[in-house]
């Protein structure tokens, strides 16, 4: 049985507007592994829910298998190289790093640790060493129970302890922003410089261009942003047009990245802007009861039969923002390939000598 459909319509989408725009090579940046085994949906006592919930409706799990199955569907003749690292919650952190461990000295798909606030620098680099990794993804809902979800910071999470050792080793450091804000929030903004100011040799990574998924959410972050030079960002899991343009007039084509957030760019749907917010749009039934939830809203059958994947529509809406700022093949291609290698070339060669 077929992981998910590929629909005559998903086939047209990508060989009219896609198979030519993209290289022969890319480079995922942003994907999470896992296996519903490591990480059993269930209440752990005392947890508190600081995430939206309409990912978790998408896939119980993502094995490297399927990984590489989603791109064979939909990138068929195309070769994608996931940079993978997993998601969760303690207890069930070590064996979901290890799974990640254990799938990068398998297959040599580069890595990072899903590190904990609690681990001390010297232990992050103790485990970044003994499993092959690249650096540290981490994620707001790990922060201090106590700290509400509004008010977390991002050194709540990344710890300025941890942010030094990184720095020592040169290591990759992917940064999911919290706040209600997102990218334009002071404080974020503030944190992001002093992360560049004082630990240099981060290689750091906006994730989703700063969770900027609605015009609103971009104000004048890449002029605040403008002295660290060398700042990296994804735009995975985005399709916000202007958030790509904006950051494509910014910073150039050296310093935007091709990401998926796989597994949830599986997702058939169609993104809208309403209220200064997002909502995915997503065919009858599919998902199940997703009433309870302000970011999704079904559309008619007729409609829903011409939604394609969230994968397409990312790329659509950066295809849209290249032509916008004039973007050549070549520019293209570094987003989609170069900019990630020579990132993950370069930490592995700062880590390990390689």
């Amino acid at each position: 049985m077929a992981l998910f459909t590929v629909t005559d319509y998903d086939k047209k989408v990508y060989e009219e507007e896609l198979r030519d725009f993209l290289p022969e090579k890319m480079i995922d940046i942003h994907t999470h592994i896992w296996l519903e085994s490591l990480r059993p949906k269930k209440v752990i006592p005392g947890e508190v829910r600081r995430t939206v919930t309409w990912p978790d409706l998408v896939a119980r799990d993502n094995s490297i298998e399927d990984l590489m199955e989603t791109y064979r569907l939909m990138f068929p003749d195309k070769e994608v190289t996931p940079l993978v690292f997993t998601s969760g919650k303690p207890p069930y952190l070590k064996g979901l790093n290890e799974y990640v461990k254990e799938v990068h000295a398998r297959t040599g798909v580069p890595a990072l640790y899903y590190s904990h606030p609690s681990e001390s620098g010297e232990e992050l680099e103790q485990k970044i060493r003994e499993g092959g990794f690249l650096g540290l993804k981490s994620y707001l809902a790990l922060s201090p129970a106590y700290i509400p979800e509004a008010e977390i910071r991002i050194f709540d999470f990344f710890t300025r302890d941890q942010l030094k050792k990184m720095d020592e080793m040169g290591a990759i450091v992917m940064l999911h922003i919290p706040r209600h804000g997102r990218l334009k929030d002071p404080v974020n903004l503030a944190q992001m410089l002093e992360i560049k100011e004082r630990f240099p040799r981060v290689r750091l990574i906006i994730a989703h261009i700063g969770r900027a998924y609605a015009v609103n959410d971009v104000g004048n972050a890449f002029e605040v942003l403008a002295p660290a030079k060398d700042l990296m960002f994804d735009f995975c899991a985005n399709t916000c047009e202007y958030a790509m343009t904006k950051l494509l007039e910014a910073v150039g084509p050296t310093r935007a990245m091709f990401g998926s957030d796989m597994p949830i760019l599986r997702m058939r749907m169609r993104r809208i802007e309403e209220n200064n917010t997002y909502i995915n749009l997503v065919p009858p039934g599919l998902y199940g009861d997703i009433s309870g939830d302000p970011h999704m809203r079904e559309v008619s059958k007729e409609e829903g039969e011409r939604l394609t994947f969230f994968m397409y529509e990312e790329i659509l809406a950066f295809k849209r923002a290249c032509k916008n700022v004039g973007f050549t093949k070549a520019d293209v291609e570094r987003c989609f390939y170069l900019n990630a290698k020579e990132l993950i070339d370069g930490a592995r060669r700062d880590i390990y000598g390689e």
